[in-house]
């Protein structure tokens, strides 16, 4: 995820010293006129217009003395509070230059630390301002790891004010690092509900930030949550695949799941577009193959080959459409095997005719044949409402499709009849 700049933007007070002009307070003439300008000894001020110059013209090693000379001398608030400002600008400065010389070496910006703390606490510092430095402070100290000190002064610039958008992110994230993955996650779903609401885009990276931590987390509602959302607003044949993979096909995916279940997800990726190489095409083709699904498999080899995923020399791929063609032929017609399951005792013959007249998509006798059986009883509910809802997704009914996925209760096929609801909900999916 794109973090935020370390400091690269300076602070609005450091970064309007140049015209800030010190003088000598002006002493009451008479005993009811109130002085005005910052009060200031005539030493620390002489100290604090040496080091303004000398900040001013980047002469560094100039301002360096004449601001541990003020810092030395400073006594009341107005003191303390051009000593802070002066050191954070020439701590700020320092940086600035150290990166220009080497922008690949580390730079220690925990200098910045302790004149932030002298504006926060400064009662001369403007309440705008101390929520941005509370800001910046924050920033810093999630920059360093120090994720509770992080969380202390970004609510407290939350609470005097600051607005950037950034701030609930960052808030966000500095919970997630210190552990508190299901607090921080819930911020950030509120701070992406609130975009939303304002009739902005939450970025690509946000959704894949709360997919990884929900995920590292082992919080599975929220990760399929985070899915669902990202490939709604996001929905690229890339990021298809990213989220189906995630789920169900990697080696440290969020379910487990058997050869079956995962046909259903191969399924989805058939139908966004998502199947990226021949490694999928061949996989689905041969899962099918052995589930006694030749017409899928068929089609799925002829489809790899169209795409020019699948080379058609490929001895794995002629294999598979061989022995696909030889079931086919010895299968025949599935219209005896529809009147049989029709008259069976229980659903099994339905389910089982059923899942060929998907793989064939043939999908009006599927949804027929999946209803008898779901009728019919003796068969997991949960697997012929994933392929009942399939089956009715993929002939265009999608009302009734959410109807049979959301009948899907059990783990892992509720993650996988979510990611087709996603699907229903999702814009055709793009390159």
């Amino acid at each position: 995820m794109k973090t935020l700049s370390k400091f690269a933007l300076a602070l609005a007070l450091s970064t309007s010293i140049g015209g800030l002009t010190l003088v000598p307070p002006a002493f009451a003439k008479e005993k009811k006129q109130e002085a005005t300008g910052p009060k200031m000894s005539p030493e620390a001020l002489k100290a604090a217009q040496a080091a303004q110059t000398a900040l001013n013209a980047k002469d560094l090693a100039t301002a360096e003395p004449a601001i541990v000379q003020l810092e030395g001398l400073a006594k009341n608030d107005d003191e303390k509070y051009f000593a802070a400002v002066f050191r954070y600008n020439l701590e700020q400065q320092k940086i600035q230059a150290a990166r220009a010389a080497n922008p690949n070496a580390p730079i220690n910006e925990t200098v910045l630390a302790s004149p932030l703390d002298a504006l926060i606490a400064s009662p001369v510092t403007k309440q705008e301002d101390k929520a941005k430095f509370a800001y910046q402070r924050g920033i810093l100290a999630y920059n360093g790891k120090q994720f509770p000190v992080a969380i202390q002064y970004l609510n407290q610039a939350k609470q005097l004010g600051y607005n950037d958008p950034n701030l609930s992110l960052q808030l966000a994230q500095a919970k997630v690092g210190g552990g508190d993955a299901a607090g921080g996650l819930a911020d950030l779903d509120a701070s992406v509900q609130a975009s939303i609401a304002a009739g902005q885009k939450p970025s690509e990276d946000i959704f894949r930030y709360g997919i990884s931590r929900a995920n590292a987390a082992k919080l599975g509602p929220q990760t399929m949550n985070w899915m669902q959302r990202y490939i709604v607003a996001y929905p690229t044949r890339k990021n298809w695949r990213d989220v189906v993979v995630t789920y169900g096909l990697a080696g440290n995916s969020v379910a487990k799941l058997d050869d079956a279940q995962k046909i259903d997800l191969f399924r989805l990726l058939r139908a966004t577009g998502s199947l990226a190489d021949q490694n999928d095409y061949l996989e689905y083709a041969d899962d099918v193959q052995r589930r006694g699904l030749p017409a899928e498999a068929q089609a799925v080899i002829k489809e790899g080959q169209a795409a020019g995923k699948v080379p058609a020399g490929n001895t794995l791929a002629k294999q598979i459409a061989t022995d696909a063609a030889t079931a086919l032929k010895a299968e025949g017609s599935l219209a005896p095997l529809a009147t049989k399951a029709k008259a069976s005792a229980d659903g099994k013959l339905a389910r089982g005719t059923a899942d060929a007249y998907l793989g064939a998509g043939e999908y009006a006798p599927a949804i027929e044949l999946y209803r008898v059986a779901l009728q019919k009883g003796g068969v997991d509910a949960d697997e012929v409402n994933t392929h009942l809802g399939i089956a009715l997704a993929r002939s265009g009914d999608k009302a009734g499709a959410k109807t049979a996925f959301d009948a899907v209760k059990g783990t892992p096929r509720a993650g996988i009849a979510s990611l087709w609801n996603a699907y229903l909900e999702a814009p055709a999916p793009t390159a």
